[in-house]
């Protein structure tokens, strides 16, 4: 949360929202969340998850979305490059493939 590369918005202003998953649920986290300004939404682990309404969409993350995105690209899913800049330079590939198909639909 330190590392927010675009500035946020004033918390005395605008409320700011944090979520996370079960993973996340430890009493640090949510004092850290606390102490940043942020509303915390973290389920607790143990707690079953509440059902969606009838006819609901489910929700994806948008980092899970682009993470299967990048895995579709076999280059990608099983990492062949022994250099990391040669590594990156197929990420950057794969991301301009995929802004291209999205802006072509």
């Amino acid at each position: 949360m330190d590392s927010v590369i675009i500035a946020r918005p004033s918390p005395q202003k605008f409320e700011q929202h944090l979520c996370g998953d079960k993973g996340y649920d430890y009493d640090d986290i949510r004092l850290s969340a606390q102490r940043r300004g942020y509303i915390a939404h973290i389920p607790y682990r143990g707690v079953a998850p509440s059902t969606r309404k009838q006819g609901q969409k489910a929700h994806r993350w948008v980092i899970e979305r682009t993470n299967r995105w990048h895995n579709l690209f076999r280059r990608l899913k099983i990492r062949f490059e022994v250099y990391a800049r040669n590594y990156l330079a197929f990420v950057h590939l794969a991301n301009a493939i995929i802004c291209f198909r999205r802006a072509r639909d």
